[in-house]
């Protein structure tokens, strides 16, 4: 179970990391910036990806 679990941490953390930089960077979002935070945080693994489909503005 353990070799399964460890390669799943690390692609939260990344997915994690990568989208609270960007969420810090962005200075306009599809709707409020703290309910996009939240959703990054508290949405296990979903959450991040979440946010870049649908959370960042056409550029």
């Amino acid at each position: 179970m353990l070799p399964f679990l460890i390669p799943v941490i690390v692609v939260e953390l990344v997915l994690l990391a990568a989208a609270l930089i960007d969420w810090f960077k962005q200075p306009v979002l599809r709707g409020p910036k703290w309910v996009w935070l939240l959703v990054i945080l508290f949405v296990n693994l979903i959450g991040p990806i979440i946010y870049f489909v649908a959370a960042r503005k056409d550029e």
